[in-house]
C-alpha cells in the first residue's frame, strides 16, 4: 500500500482586509492551478460581521474553484466567526492558540462536515487537548502575526511526532524554501505554505509540488 500523499494548504497574510481582495485572490488562483491545493487559511483583520462576510465572499471562490476547502481566522474578533465562515460561504473556521473550552463550543455548532482546526501550539499538551476536542486538523509552524517565525527545528519535531501517534491529520508550516524538505520528511498530511513561498516574486508552488512529488515516490 503507498503512502498518502501530502497537499498543500496555503496560509494567506496576516490581517488581510477588503483593499487586499482583488490581489489576494488573483495570487490564490494562480497558486492552486500551479499545486495540489487542498486547503487555504484566511487570516482576516478584525472588522464589522458584515464586511468579513463579504470579505470572505469576495475570496472563497478562487480557492473553491479547484477543490480546495477554505477555513476562516480572525484574531481579535470579538464577533462570531461560525456566521462570518458560513455567512461568506467559506468551509470552517481556525482558532490560534485558543482560550479553554473555546474548540468544544466550535465543534458543537460547526456539524455537516464543516472543519475546525487548531494552530499555535508551542506545547504538545496544547495540540493533544485540540486533539482531544475533536479538530479536524492541528497545525504546526506559521510566522506570529508580528512576523515573527517560530523555531524551525520545532516545528518539525512536533509535526513527526504528531504524525506518529496521531490520527488527527497535522500542517506543518514552511515559512522559507530551505524548510519544505525536512517537513515532508516528517509525513503531515499537509504541507504549509506562508504567503511569502505562493505570492508574489518569491512564489514557485509548481516547484513545491514537484518536491512533494518527489518525496512521495520515495516513501512509496
Amino acid at each position: 500500500m503507498s503512502e498518502p500523499r501530502t497537499r498543500l494548504a496555503l496560509l494567506s497574510p496576516h490581517r488581510v482586509e477588503a483593499g487586499d481582495a482583488d490581489a489576494l485572490a488573483a495570487a490564490l488562483t494562480a497558486a492552486c492551478a500551479a499545486g495540489d491545493v487542498a486547503a487555504v487559511l484566511l487570516r482576516l483583520a478584525p472588522a464589522d460581521e458584515r464586511g468579513l462576510v463579504n470579505l470572505v465572499k469576495r475570496l472563497a471562490p478562487a480557492a473553491q474553484a479547484t477543490g480546495a476547502a477554505v477555513v476562516v481566522a480572525c484574531a481579535g474578533f470579538a464577533g462570531d466567526l461560525v456566521s462570518v465562515s458560513a455567512r461568506g460561504g467559506a468551509d470552517g473556521v481556525h482558532l490560534d492558540k485558543p482560550k479553554d473550552g473555546a474548540l468544544r463550543e466550535l465543534r458543537d455548532r460547526l456539524d455537516g462536515g464543516r472543519i475546525l482546526g487548531a494552530g499555535g501550539h508551542e506545547q504538545k499538551h496544547a495540540a493533544m487537548e485540540a486533539g482531544e476536542a475533536g479538530v479536524d486538523y492541528v497545525m504546526f509552524g506559521g510566522l506570529y502575526a508580528d512576523g515573527i517565525a517560530p523555531d524551525a527545528e520545532t516545528v518539525v519535531d512536533r509535526a513527526a511526532w504528531w504524525t506518529e501517534i496521531f490520527e488527527t491529520p497535522c500542517i506543518a508550516v514552511a515559512h522559507a524554501p530551505d524548510q519544505v524538505g525536512a517537513l515532508l520528511a516528517t509525513g503531515a498530511e499537509f504541507l504549509g505554505l506562508e504567503s511569502a513561498l505562493w505570492i508574489g516574486e518569491g512564489a514557485d508552488v509548481a516547484g513545491i509540488q514537484a518536491q512533494v512529488a518527489a518525496a512521495g515516490e520515495a516513501a512509496s
